[in-house]
């Protein structure tokens, strides 16, 4: 670095440092907008987790005339067809959350998997035979990106049904291909360094080599990329519900309920404003999470700004510029 060039990194901290050091956890949670997201998404989940036991009312039970206004009829109103929409917004988030961290982490351990495999099998591989798995599951990764996330969750819910564990397989395919690149792409880049290539040697099976050497060097850019799965994951979700292929009336959903409000929305907006806030507020936390997680772990790096400061002048130079 040139003098004169300033540059900052927020926890500035290799994945082997914060191994040797305070660990990953401890490091990522230095960081203000980690803190930030993590209590905002906590709190979001803790909202839905508990929410079906706050409600006032049953999510399907009748108490005032349709669209009718915040007041005696209730905090938020009634919607569509006379339910209260604060039981409802608190019995509707449970199916949204947990369906969508379930997809998330299956991508997760299912693309840690086989975007480690392929390495090994890549990088390994003494022939052309040997490295055959790793092409085959760049292939399939490179096939199921050519398909539009919401293309694909449409085509496998409309031929197969609408069970929510099918919801959730289906979600976790299309966020499959992402986690497998980037876990083959870091684990590649673990594997041939030196002493990963000496343990090798010495006769380490590729067992203790994953979970010793190649998993602690790649979890960083895998966590990351776990925050940012969780709002594509919820946006896919909510969005399959509002087009009517998710969770199906009377049951409470907050894709469900923008769709079935939307028509009165002059009316009452409530109906639709509380869902679509909870969303938005669950998917802002995660992906705030996401991207303080990967300044904290070294992923990206922030150039600092150098204080501004007037440039100071001599008598003389004032005097030679005609300055008084």
């Amino acid at each position: 670095m040139s003098a004169g060039t300033a540059t900052r990194d927020v926890a500035p901290r290799s994945p082997a440092e914060v191994r040797r050091g305070e660990g990953l956890v401890r490091a990522t949670l230095r960081d203000r907008q980690v803190r930030v997201g993590l209590a905002v998404t906590l709190a979001i989940t803790l909202v839905a987790l508990a929410g079906p036991y706050l409600a006032p009312h049953a999510p399907e039970a009748l108490t005032g005339t349709a669209y009718a206004a915040p007041g005696s009829s209730g905090l938020l109103g009634t919607d569509y067809l006379g339910h209260d929409v604060l039981s409802r917004v608190l019995a509707g988030g449970r199916s949204v959350v947990t369906m969508t961290v379930a997809a998330a982490s299956l991508a997760l351990v299912a693309g840690t998997v086989l975007g480690t495999a392929a390495a090994f099998s890549g990088a390994l591989g003494a022939s052309r035979a040997g490295r055959a798995p790793d092409r085959a599951v760049v292939w399939l990764a490179d096939v199921l990106l050519a398909f539009p996330n919401i293309v694909l969750v449409l085509l496998v819910v409309s031929m197969f049904g609408r069970e929510r564990r099918l919801m959730v397989l289906t979600v976790a395919l299309t966020l499959l291909p992402g986690t497998v690149r980037l876990a083959r792409g870091a684990a590649l880049g673990v594997i041939t360094q030196e002493y990963v290539q000496a343990a090798r040697l010495i006769g380490y099976p590729r067992r203790l080599l994953l979970l010793r050497e190649v998993l602690p060097n790649i979890a960083a850019p895998l966590l990351v990329h776990f925050g940012t799965m969780l709002t594509w994951a919820v946006e896919l979700l909510a969005g399959l519900s509002f087009l009517g292929y998710g969770v199906t009336a009377p049951a409470a959903d907050w894709g469900l309920m923008i769709n079935e409000n939307r028509a009165g929305l002059q009316l009452q907006p409530w109906g639709v404003l509380a869902p679509v806030l909870l969303i938005a507020v669950f998917a802002l936390g995660t992906n705030a999470m996401a991207e303080g997680a990967a300044r904290a772990t070294g992923q990206t790096r922030r150039p600092e700004r150098a204080p501004w400061r007037r440039p100071r002048r001599t008598n003389g130079q004032n005097r030679k510029e005609g300055t008084p």
